[in-house]
């Protein structure tokens, strides 16, 4: 009886882990498109989890790890506007809205919690999931509005800084094994 017990337990324990996937690779990257400058930065340093039963994600992008092309742009990102040594990570935890592990590729959207620079923010956001064997890649492309997250334009540079920054994130996942 003990042997049939703990038989199921593993059996469970490994149906539940399987649908458990770990972002493998990551591209987070944002756009400002400004009168006097384009400003671009990518990070591939993101850590995520996507629960494939529930529908449940959360990822967690550090700030000071995106790249730029000037490295004062970057200082000044992580000193001036992100404030990445008091904020150090940009956050989201959610779940897809109409999402189905039966298809192979869908458009989904993910409700949930944003949180940059302090602030959180319920937020929906529109994307694809592509399944092939015990991979999946999400991709999505959305708007961040900086005063939504408190996050401050210089007066003397504002037409630097686009208020409205394009948010496009690619996450490559495998099965949390």
């Amino acid at each position: 009886m003990r042997i049939l017990i703990v038989s199921c337990l593993l059996l469970l324990a490994f149906s539940i882990s399987a649908q458990r996937y770990k972002v493998s690779k990551s591209d987070v990257s944002f756009f400002s498109e400004a009168p006097l400058e384009n400003i671009e930065a990518h990070n591939t340093e993101s850590a995520g989890i996507f629960d494939a039963e529930k529908g449940e994600m959360a990822f967690s992008i550090p700030i000071n790890k995106f790249k730029f092309e000037k490295s004062l742009m970057q200082e000044h990102f992580n000193e001036k506007y992100m404030e990445s040594d008091k904020f150090p990570k940009a956050t989201f935890k959610g779940k897809l809205v109409g999402y189905s592990k039966e298809k192979s590729s869908q458009n989904v959207k993910a409700s949930g919690l944003l949180f940059i620079h302090g602030i959180e923010k319920k937020v929906t956001i529109e994307g694809t999931i592509t399944s092939k064997g015990n991979k999946l890649t999400m991709d999505a492309k959305f708007p961040v509005a900086i005063a939504d997250y408190n996050i401050q334009r210089p007066q003397l540079l504002w037409e630097n800084i686009a208020e409205i920054i394009e948010v496009t994130v690619h996450f490559d996942f495998e099965k949390n094994d």
